[in-house]
């Protein structure tokens, strides 16, 4: 695929290693090496954040539960998932 072609993000990533104007392996290496991710994410909502504060009211969860699905919504999960996956793990 041509560079000009890229997306913004692909660009970034084809940044990452030699070489720049390809996006190899090494791109893909380097940045599992660093601990860094392409994924941005600014934080919750302030949606998801009235909607975590009725979920906690109304269903008298714990901060411990209210927190891990915190966590999982800043990684993209939506917060059926963030609950379900929560409720496996932490419980109320």
């Amino acid at each position: 695929m041509p560079v000009s072609s890229y997306s913004a993000k692909q660009r970034k990533l084809a940044k990452v290693a030699p070489p720049r104007d390809k996006i190899t392996g090494e791109d893909f290496k380097k940045l599992k090496k660093s601990g860094k991710t392409m994924k941005t994410t600014k934080g919750i909502t302030k949606r998801q954040e009235e909607a975590l504060a009725r979920h906690k009211k109304a269903h008298g969860h714990t901060k411990k539960h209210i927190d891990e699905m915190k966590k999982l919504m800043l990684k993209g999960k939506t917060f059926t998932e963030a609950h379900k996956m929560t409720m496996r793990k932490v419980g109320k």
